[in-house]
């Protein structure tokens, strides 16, 4: 099992194959800091290609999931001198962290309590599952300050398709939990703590009954899809299936069911 850094600005508990990564900055309401972003990719490159690691949650410390940028550190950047150069920058490091995100080849799960704004709401469109309280808070403020959602657009169109993500981020209005919901963003919806953790048990038990090769190579393929003609997209769905057929959890997953048995990576969480 992979040893993971260590951290100030997020925790870590890795217990059975799952990892939960609790963003730990609640006097900050978990903004994107310097300090959690580096944390953030530190600890999520560490797992990455670790296939016992099969899932992962992301969730915030505080009552809060993430308040989005960190604006106290963008109002310092404004009045020190920083040039449009380092903006750029940065705002590339962010792009990496949510494309880490959006590509880990585990199962990501997002627990979001309290609020997911602006970049806390991207990192969200980022997860394959999203758990979320019913009054719970979101929307992409950044037009209503002057600034603009460019990085987290593509996964906030992914998630919404493109109608509703332009709504959203042209007029940074703001919805809760129930209308989430309804959007399509939030998948599961919970009053507290415990039906939110309810929820998502469900997800791990069925994750961990999955091939962890499995989950990854479908994964891959389904976000490739978006930019392949239909002839390349057939290809790629051969290969990638004759892959499986072919691969030692193809043959334990065919021969398991001949076989009236559980799987070998089966488990529970």
């Amino acid at each position: 099992m992979t040893e993971l850094p260590q951290t100030k600005a997020i925790e870590t508990e890795l217990r059975q194959g799952w990892l939960t990564v609790w963003f730990n900055q609640p006097d900050n309401r978990n903004a994107l800091s310097e300090a959690l972003v580096a944390d953030l990719i530190a600890t999520l490159e560490a797992v990455r290609e670790d296939r016992n690691v099969r899932g992962i949650t992301l969730r915030g410390r505080g009552g809060v999931f993430c308040a989005g940028g960190d604006l106290k550190s963008f109002k310092a950047g404004q009045s020190g001198g920083q040039t449009r150069a380092e903006v750029a920058e940065s705002s590339k490091r962010g792009a990496y962290m949510f494309d880490l995100v959006n590509t880990l080849p585990q199962v990501v799960v997002v627990i979001i309590e309290g609020a997911a704004m602006a970049g806390g709401f991207g990192m969200a469109c980022c997860a394959d599952v999203v758990i979320c309280e019913a009054g719970a808070r979101f929307a992409m403020t950044e037009t209503a300050i002057g600034l603009t959602p460019a990085q987290i657009s593509p996964f906030v169109i992914q998630k919404l398709g493109y109608a509703t993500a332009r709504r959203l981020m042209l007029t940074a209005a703001r919805f809760d939990g129930r209308q989430a919901h309804a959007l399509g963003f939030a998948d599961f919806l919970g009053e507290g703590g415990a039906e939110l953790e309810a929820h998502e048990h469900q997800i791990r038990k069925q994750v961990l009954r999955c091939a962890p090769g499995a989950v990854a190579d479908i994964k891959s393929l389904i976000l490739a899809l978006p930019g392949l003609s239909r002839d390349e997209a057939v290809q790629a769905a051969a290969e990638n299936f004759a892959g499986r057929m072919m691969s030692d959890e193809g043959r334990e997953g065919v021969a398991s069911f001949v076989e009236k048995r559980k799987p070998a990576w089966s488990t529970e969480p």
